[in-house]
């Protein structure tokens, strides 16, 4: 069946990745993000895919501009069944040197920007009974690292409200559902463009995964909604075991390895173009992927499970069967 589907921060990275793969399922894909050049191709690889494409240039930040986009939306492709909130910008720094507008900022895209589409879609989801909002999270919400205390305080910030709109659903029997997937360090083309004071060129703390591969999982969040969270990459799912259970001895390993692991060894001269006031892809289309693909992982044993959990439990239990087996013949 087709769906009318709207994706925040679509023009690069995981938004343009989930866009191209909803594209190849023939949906109708609404794209917001502040970069024409980036959603002139995002259009493109979500029609080249078997979609049809709405390419609305938006401000996240801006309240008024996504409740406009959504109206747009419903105007030209129908009514909204999936709302996908990607979008970002963060600053790389030390806290005592982000500026309060810019820490104003960074919270006002990465967790307002999310409250905000929220907003939008499900006054259009709830009259109708029908409908699924699907938060990309960050394993960053659950378990911070240094460096970025702007945008891992928004991913918090993402996580509560969401618990507590799901549990607003819940209580009002509604068949709306939200969900949020935990995503890991992704090759997107953010650490070439994000605000930083860092001495050295940012990166995603290692292992990377393939923007590809974990847009994948939103998809199946998006068709599975009534889980909670899902967690994408072992590295994830080793992150937030070790925050449940070793939280102050992951504070220490953090502040001992946390600034490194976030930096290449190039040196830069902090004259990069940054995307925090004004989209880095308003001329250039930078496309889904950043420039780690050397490093990146296409392929993930964690994600494929996921997406075959009933194939996983029928091979577990048929180990399990077989074992108790061995273990009677033995016995006998």
């Amino acid at each position: 069946m087709t769906q009318t589907v709207v994706i925040t921060g679509a023009s690069a990275g995981i938004g343009r990745a989930v866009a191209q793969q909803f594209g190849a399922r023939g949906d109708r894909v609404a794209l917001l993000a502040r970069g024409e050049a980036g959603l002139r191709g995002a259009a493109s690889d979500v029609e080249t895919a078997g979609g049809a494409a709405l390419a609305i240039p938006t401000d996240v930040a801006d309240y008024a501009a996504v409740e406009a986009a959504a109206d747009r939306v419903e105007a030209e492709f129908g009514p909204i069944d999936i709302w996908v909130n990607v979008a970002f910008t963060s600053v790389f720094a030390p806290f005592s040197e982000i500026g309060p507008e810019e820490f104003k900022r960074v919270t006002e895209v990465c967790y307002l920007g999310f409250v905000y589409g929220t907003m939008v879609a499900l006054a259009r989801m709830k009259p109708r009974d029908h409908g699924t909002v699907v938060q990309v999270g960050s394993a960053l919400g659950e378990r911070s690292i240094p460096l970025q205390s702007a945008y891992c305080g928004a991913k918090h910030a993402v996580n509560g409200f969401t618990e507590s709109v799901r549990c607003e659903l819940l209580h009002e029997g509604s068949k709306v559902n939200i969900t949020i997937v935990q995503m890991p360090a992704v090759n997107t083309p953010q650490f070439s463009w994000v605000l930083s004071r860092l001495p050295r060129h940012p990166q995603p703390v290692p292992p990377i995964y393939q923007p590809e591969l974990v847009a994948r999982a939103v998809l199946r969040a998006a068709d599975h909604p009534r889980r909670k969270q899902y967690w994408v990459g072992e590295s994830t799912v080793a992150t937030l075991l070790a925050q449940k259970f070793a939280a102050p001895l992951l504070d220490r390993y953090l502040a001992r390895t946390g600034y490194d692991s976030q930096q290449t060894g190039e040196y830069v001269d902090g004259t990069a173009v940054q995307n925090l006031w004004q989209p880095a892809d308003a001329a250039t289309d930078h496309g889904a992927r950043g420039e780690f693909d050397d490093s990146s992982h296409a392929h993930s044993p964690q994600v494929w499970a996921s997406r075959h959990a009933g194939l996983v439990a029928g091979a577990a239990t048929a180990l399990g069967v077989a074992g108790a087996g061995v273990l009677a013949a033995r016995r006998r």
